[in-house]
């Protein structure tokens, strides 16, 4: 069975310092960049049939440091959109909203969880039809690839609170005979 390999991009200003960042295009820091060099290290000898990233240059950048050759860009790769909270960390939402997650709550102008899961499902099932010719990568975001994990594994977007998720970091998503696995994490 082929494997979905998750790549989350390398560190911004705004990762380092818990700022939620959707659509605001930022840089990769020195940090970020070093950790996105690395990942070659961790992804040398794969081969992939197809390597889909989002547009954003922080995960295009991570992709091409990593030495993955990116076939397409996927909007559905794109992160939640945090709406009125982007560029807020959660404490600060919290002055306001004390009881908020983005899990349950949603962004005022931004996705729900339904709404990001419904994008995963999208991208998940273009994956499938490519896993026939080889492993896939996505390179994407945070909060996104969590919620992609909860649905490869037939769990409400909701879910994918569950998995914390590093900066820089391979995730294999993979099969135990016919049923959908996380078979690495934060690796």
């Amino acid at each position: 069975m082929r494997e979905i390999v998750l790549v989350r991009h390398g560190q911004t200003e705004w990762s380092a310092n818990g700022r939620h960042t959707s659509f605001t295009d930022l840089p990769l820091t020195a940090e970020g960049e070093r950790q996105a060099a690395q990942l070659a290290g961790r992804l040398a000898g794969r081969a992939f049939a197809a390597v889909l990233c989002s547009p954003l240059q922080r995960a295009r950048r991570t992709a091409a440091l990593a030495g993955l050759e990116i076939t397409a860009t996927d909007d559905d790769l794109l992160e939640w959109n945090y709406g009125a909270y982007e560029g807020r960390t959660t404490v600060e939402i919290r002055q306001e909203r004390p009881e908020w997650t983005v899990w349950q709550s949603g962004c005022p102008g931004g996705e729900t969880a339904a709404q990001v899961g419904a994008r995963c499902d999208r991208v998940l099932e273009r994956a499938r039809t490519m896993l026939a010719s080889g492993d896939v990568a996505l390179v994407g975001h945070g909060h996104l690839l969590r919620v992609l994990t909860a649905r490869w594994l037939g769990l409400p977007p909701q879910d994918g609170a569950l998995f914390r998720l590093e900066t820089a970091t391979v995730n294999v998503l993979g099969y135990e005979r016919e049923t959908p696995v996380l078979l690495r994490w934060n690796s």
